[in-house]
């Protein structure tokens, strides 16, 4: 089992949705969690979890690590952080 991480600057379009990227996270086995600190206060969310992208608030400008732990982690990353940086 691997485990990929990256910081990111969250740039997304206003049109992208959360549940796209769910959607496209959907093919992969690896678990991929999104670290957002803020103001003292650390949250790690399950990407493929709608609810759980909802409660990080995500903005444009906001730097959050992309954590991905399983056999595809470097794909399922990366599908990540394409979608959060495009």
């Amino acid at each position: 089992m691997s485990e990929h991480k990256s910081n990111i600057t969250i740039s997304i379009a206003e049109s992208q949705t959360i549940v796209e990227l769910s959607t496209l996270l959907q093919k992969y086995q690896s678990e991929v969690y999104l670290i957002n600190q803020t103001e003292g206060n650390v949250q790690e969310v399950n990407v493929k979890s709608l609810l759980g992208l909802v409660t990080l608030h995500l903005q444009n400008g906001d730097t959050v690590t992309v954590r991905a732990v399983g056999e595809d982690a470097e794909e399922a990353a990366q599908e990540v952080i394409d979608f959060f940086t495009e």
